[in-house]
């Protein structure tokens, strides 16, 4: 032990000139670069879920060169053969890169692929990845498309941007998305693989990919989910098919099953050429069903009709429709509209394509130069035959007309003649308590330009004409009665008139006259109840209300009840 220190002591005070004169110790030169070698992980026992990170995992060739005249960030290892490169769960493979280090980047060249899992998969020629960012740009060469797989969604464009910090791909250059469903095609567009959501943007197009769909969708702007098939529409978009058309701005539509539910007041044109707005709509394009919520409209322009009303719903299969809520049916083939309300309205084509439009309850029209109400009204285009039930009540200028039930022909959508087969009651007001009345067990009009040609009544006929002096005047009302009247008309004024076969007539002066026998027994004026407007048909007075809650005109067991008469007299 002595011996050992004292040896060491000895060395430390050796003679400089002795110390001098002995040997350097020997420091190996590093090893030149071998670029033949294998590139393990750069730092393999790191975690690699770092988000600023991204590692070198494998190249068969290295090599680096300094270049002096670089800054650090902007040098780069030249990397070849099998390259691999990971950021987190993306696995990033090519043939060579130039691998920036001191910047956390790379280029990226021949037969680029990107990884994750075994469900998404990126193709291209060249990649781009910066760290700073986290963005991967993927480029093709020509004739090459950049190609995202996703299961059974590809995504297919030129230069394709990946956020990785997002885990969100996009194009702005024009791209090509396929799911198993449909097609779409966009200038710009969004891929995420976590949600399954896409967003198109800028003359968006859409394909049905099912041979027997034809199905097609435009818009500027959409998103879609490629799991559940759902498009959300959020701009102006046209989706058109052969089995109709929707135009909608706000809304969902499954391209499955063709469900859509729209919202903004959207537009559904079905395949008879109908259609349906409102506030809200729910449609089945495949069944041709519709629910419409809010200030719905259902068009018919063939027609020349529509009905509208807070709720309907249609059937474009059977062309049946049921409305309420501020119920109105709009018949518009003549320069006057027909105006229509009742609480409910329902209308339906039966098997002969017969079309039948009903109105139930506190009916109430108004046309121009005719106004009308009962309790419920049936039209059918097969005779052109409005029948009205229920106190129905009729308006034309000051004349008037009820019964139990009046049957009203149209033609041409000009009023050709009406009938009142129970009773009728036609009255018209010419001069202050003074009106020309009329009423009859069955009762017909015909009419030439919605002005009285003739009229023929049967069955109990009874009259009181005021008629009118050569000074305009009026002194004197005239009672017959009879039991059949057939009289002709010319500008409004009778022209002609028989009573057949038996009458019963007296002439009554006004001045010997009680004003109660100026009137027929079943007199009413019912002018308090009468349409003014169009607006007006909403507004049931309480006067109208118990009219139709009260006991028909003449009680529908009398003996003439449907009368004997099975065709009408010849005009």
């Amino acid at each position: 032990m002595f011996y050992s220190a004292l040896v060491a002591v000895a060395a430390v005070c050796l003679p400089a000139w002795i110390a001098a004169s002995m040997p350097a110790a020997v420091v190996p030169l590093p090893p030149e670069p071998d670029s033949s070698r294998v590139i393990v992980p750069q730092i393999p026992g790191a975690n690699r879920y770092q988000d600023d990170k991204v590692f070198l995992e494998h190249a068969d060739v290295w090599s680096y060169d300094e270049q002096p005249d670089l800054d650090p960030e902007d040098q780069y290892q030249v990397l070849t053969g099998n390259v691999v490169f990971r950021k987190n769960d993306m696995y990033m493979y090519c043939d060579s890169a130039h691998f920036y280090e001191m910047a956390n980047s790379f280029d990226a060249f021949g037969n680029v692929r990107m990884e994750q899992g075994d469900t998404l998969f990126v193709y291209a020629d060249d990649l781009e990845y910066e760290g700073a960012t986290e963005l991967a740009v993927l480029y093709a060469d020509p004739g090459n498309k950049v190609r995202l797989i996703n299961r059974d969604v590809m995504l297919r464009t030129d230069v394709f941007n990946y956020d990785l910090a997002a885990n969100v791909g996009y194009y702005q250059v024009g791209g090509v998305l396929t799911d198993r469903q449909n097609e779409f095609t966009s200038l710009d567009g969004e891929y995420h693989p976590d949600t399954k959501y896409a967003y198109f943007s800028r003359n968006v197009r859409l394909k049905s990919l099912n041979g027997s769909d034809t199905l097609r969708m435009a818009t500027d702007s959409l998103e879609y989910n490629t799991d559940t098939h759902i498009a959300e529409l959020v701009a102006p978009t046209v989706i058109t098919s052969a089995d109709g058309d929707i135009l909608s701005s706000s809304g969902k539509y499954n391209t499955d099953n063709g469900l859509a539910d729209l919202y903004k007041r959207s537009l559904v044109v079905t395949r008879r050429g109908n259609t349906l707005t409102g506030d809200t709509l729910f449609y089945d394009r495949d069944r041709g069903v519709g629910e419409a919520f809010g200030n719905m409209v259902l068009t018919d322009s063939a027609r020349k009709s529509s009905i509208s009303g807070d709720y309907g719903f249609y059937n474009d299969l059977t062309d049946s429709a049921f409305v309420t809520g501020r119920a109105l049916v709009k018949e518009y083939s003549r320069a006057d509209t027909l105006y229509m309300h009742g609480d409910t309205v329902f209308a339906y084509m039966e098997p002969d394509s017969t079309h039948i439009t009903n109105l139930y309850h506190r009916v109430r029209f108004y046309r121009r130069d005719l106004q009308g109400v009962c309790d419920s009204l049936s039209a059918s285009d097969r005779d052109s035959l409005m029948k009205m039930f229920h106190h129905p009540v009729v308006w034309s200028d000051n004349r008037q007309v009820f019964g139990n039930v009046i049957h009203v022909h149209i033609n041409d959508s000009t009023v050709d003649w009406a009938r009142l087969p129970q009773f009728g009651f036609m009255a018209e007001h010419i001069d202050e308590d003074c009106y020309q009345q009329m009423s009859g067990d069955d009762m017909t009009v015909w009419f030439n330009d919605s002005t009285v040609r003739r009229l023929f009544v049967e069955g109990t006929v009874q009259l009181i004409m005021f008629p009118m002096e050569a000074d305009s005047t009026y002194n004197k009302y005239s009672y017959v009665e009879s039991s059949e009247m057939d009289a002709y008309f010319l500008d409004n004024d009778i022209e002609s008139v028989h009573f057949r076969p038996a009458t019963t007539a007296r002439v009554v002066p006004l001045y010997l006259a009680k004003k109660n026998s100026y009137f027929l027994p079943k007199f009413f004026w019912y002018e308090s109840i009468r349409p003014t407007s169009p607006e007006d048909v909403f507004i049931v007075p309480a006067a109208m209300d118990e009219l139709m809650h009260s006991a028909p005109p003449m009680p529908e067991t009398a003996p003439k009840k449907e009368v004997k008469r099975k065709v009408l007299p010849t005009s």
